[in-house]
């Protein structure tokens, strides 16, 4: 999120997970509907509710003849707050009432009692946020008292994906913590165990009741897990966390460091499992952060180590993305290793600018270059295969030379006004796109100050680029067209 959207109310909130239960004590304040709502969700917490107000709702009255809540009867005095605040734990102000709310608050607060007065943040010193229950397991999304609305609706897609026995696993992991601490003393070793556990067929089995099996799967797992390390070559895509993998993401959740590359952003990296070790090792134009065979010497340092080692890339590794480099070092050295692709810019960036790779009317194929240079300067290409009318030329790392490049097309034989765009930062919020033609997309590019990471397509297929304000997936970017 850009700084200018971000509010200071974003950062004052910290979640956490209160214990209740036995000999705790919480007050809500009111009798009404949004009372009886924060009365269930204290209720299988919390071993002592009481409800101060005049009158209850059917709800409450329910829970009071049931004998899950006290009744103290009357206002919210401050003599009568004075009297019921002292040995709380926990306190909703939930009248319908601001100024009511806002008095429990600040005698809550005045006694360091933690005190939510609903829909009114100011006051309160913690939020309720949107939670999901599975048995033991719970989620809870907060959207810092800004957007309820939008907490419920997270909550709606969240409830779909858990499994309705995602407790029964919790469940079954609490009464084997004693048992795996035994076979696994150390605490890296026993997270690895887990994670397979997790990952794999054990986690179904502990889901369906059949513990039996779920025992024998983690008892396999105990006996074969392996102090070697690993390497994983993993695609970020070209920029929108919303393109990761869901391979992906299961690795970045299990690394133990992360070497990664310039083009990843912030909001990708926070995605990395957060006690990960980072180190950034991307390589720009002349200014290369680790050498290549810097590069590949750590990962095998660390895998030797014992570390699982996620090498991300922005895109995809094996498509310009030195992955092929990496991993032939890595097989010489004996290291094992995966490889997870990802959305390649040509493919991620295209769909953003609304530009088809391929279409039946002009673009029968689609080729991938890159206008990096050899060591010498030169770029030696096949360019009577390249200027081809019926198909689409994409080129990677090709800004700083954008000017040759459209030279050499039009000198093999594309006409001068062959259509080209420019993606700037595509799939990012602050994409910009430039269209215009070979003759001038130099010029262009350099008045509207194109920068790297952006990635050049020439074809007839940039004709065809859907742009409307209403889609959604295009988002909110800038264009600049001939």
């Amino acid at each position: 999120m850009s700084a200018d959207l971000q509010s200071d109310e974003d950062h004052v909130w910290f979640p956490v997970v209160l214990r209740l239960g036995s000999g705790s004590r919480a007050l809500v304040v009111g009798g009404g509907e949004v009372a009886a709502a924060k009365v269930a969700l204290l209720a299988p917490c919390a071993a002592g509710i009481t409800v101060l107000a005049p009158e209850l709702s059917p709800a409450l009255r329910r829970r009071l003849d049931a004998g899950e809540i006290l009744h103290e009867e009357g206002q919210a005095t401050e003599e009568r707050l004075a009297a019921l605040l002292p040995g709380c734990r926990l306190v909703f102000a939930a009248t319908d009432d601001r100024h009511v709310n806002r008095l429990v608050a600040r005698m809550a607060r005045e006694r360091d009692i933690p005190v939510c007065a609903v829909d009114d943040p100011e006051p309160s010193s913690f939020i309720t946020p949107a939670i999901v229950r599975r048995g033991s397991v719970r989620v809870a999304i907060s959207t810092s008292g800004a957007a309820p609305v939008l907490a419920r609706r997270l909550r709606e897609q969240i409830e779909a994906l858990l499994p309705a026995r995602l407790g029964d696993l919790a469940g079954f992991m609490r009464r084997m913590r004693p048992l795996m601490k035994e076979r696994a003393p150390d605490g890296v070793r026993r997270r690895r165990i887990w994670e397979r556990f997790v990952d794999g067929p054990g986690a179904a089995q502990a889901m369906s009741g059949e513990a039996e099996q779920a025992e024998c799967t983690l008892e396999r797992l105990a006996g074969t897990e392996s102090d070697t390390g690993e390497v994983w070559l993993v695609g970020a895509g070209p920029g929108d966390p919303d393109l990761l993998t869901i391979g992906a993401l299961r690795l970045m959740q299990n690394a133990d460091s992360v070497l990664y590359d310039h083009l990843l952003s912030p909001e990708i990296i926070d995605r990395v499992r957060r006690d990960a070790e980072r180190i950034f090792v991307g390589k720009q134009r002349a200014d290369h952060a680790l050498p290549q065979h810097g590069i590949n010497e750590e990962l095998i340092r660390r895998a030797r180590a014992g570390e699982r080692v996620l090498r991300l890339k922005g895109g995809d590794p094996f498509i310009f993305g030195r992955g092929g480099e990496e991993i032939e070092a890595l097989m010489e050295a004996g290291i094992p290793f995966r490889v997870i692709p990802g959305i390649t810019a040509a493919s991620g960036c295209a769909a953003s600018a609304g530009i088809p790779l391929t279409h039946r009317d002009c673009a029968q194929s689609c080729l991938f270059l890159t206008g990096h240079a050899r060591a010498d300067g030169t770029l030696d290409l096949p360019w009577q295969t390249i200027a081809r009318k019926g198909q689409t030329v994409v080129i990677y790392m090709g800004v700083s030379r954008m000017a040759s490049l459209a030279e050499s097309l039009m000198e093999h034989g594309l006409p001068a006004d062959w259509p080209v765009a420019v993606i700037e930062k595509g799939t990012h919020p602050d994409q910009r796109v430039l269209t215009g033609v070979l003759s001038d997309i130099a010029l262009r590019s350099q008045a509207e100050e194109i920068r790297s990471p952006a990635l050049v397509i020439a074809g007839e297929v940039v004709r065809h680029r859907v742009v409307s304000a209403s889609d959604a997936s295009f988002g909110s970017k800038t264009d600049f067209t001939a």
